[in-house]
């Protein structure tokens, strides 16, 4: 549940990206944090590849390109333009992603 937060109007393009290499390719985040959420659009360049499993809870909705999200346990999700998925904070089941062509989403967490 989404609670105490006031309203807010956010103009993506007006926030500054900031970088984040990953084993191969970059990613680029524009962040917003309201209370205990975090909401972000972030652009995976060509060749993207995390450099790290993730356990963080997220929402996640590909906006643009193509993401490949990797359980630890083999199974493999490509996402296109208008896919998500949502996972809970999770140590027992992390995931890492990775871009071919690069993408754009948007995620909460």
């Amino acid at each position: 549940m989404i609670r105490n937060i006031p309203f807010g109007v956010t103009d993506w393009g007006a926030l500054p990206a900031e970088e984040h290499k990953g084993e191969t390719g970059t990613s680029f985040w524009r962040t917003v944090e309201r209370g205990d959420i975090r909401v972000r659009m972030v652009e995976y360049s060509a060749g993207f590849r995390a450099d790290h499993w993730c356990a963080r809870g997220h929402i996640l909705l590909v906006l643009e390109g193509e993401l490949a999200v990797t359980l630890r346990d083999g199974r493999e999700f490509v996402l296109r333009p208008g896919m998500s998925f949502a996972a809970g904070d999770d140590e027992g089941n992390p995931h890492m992603a990775s871009s071919g062509p690069g993408a754009k989403v948007f995620l909460v967490d």
